[in-house]
């Protein structure tokens, strides 16, 4: 079954969610500011992306620049910094079995849907 980390205020989201929804594909989804994924959650989701933690990181959000712009953070230290801040997440990320996307451009959705 395919996950998607979803965040409604989000746009891109909202459009994956629509993209799912029309697949006919079954699907859960986590809003991951309410239910935020573990450590261990993150550090495979970031495995099946097969990108750095720090590529996951929304460097946007004012937190980031706050907090984290311009640090040097080893794998582990960015995980926790998404846990405790989840907002930094980078969305949607859509998961189905090995395979995660983060569905920007929307389009990336099909690498999921096949």
């Amino acid at each position: 079954m395919i996950k998607i980390y979803h965040n409604n205020r989000c746009s891109k989201s909202r459009c994956a969610m629509t993209v799912l929804e029309e697949s006919g594909k079954e699907f859960e989804v986590v809003n991951y500011l309410e239910t935020v994924p573990t450590v261990d959650e993150l550090r495979a989701i970031v495995g099946k992306l097969g990108i750095s933690a720090h590529e996951l990181v929304r460097k946007s959000e004012v937190v980031y620049k706050e907090k984290y712009k311009g640090k040097v953070l080893s794998e582990e230290e960015w995980i926790v910094a998404m846990v405790e801040n989840p907002i930094l997440i980078e969305r949607p990320i859509l998961v189905s079995d090995d395979l995660a996307v983060i569905a920007r451009p929307t389009e990336k959705i099909y690498d999921i849907l096949g």
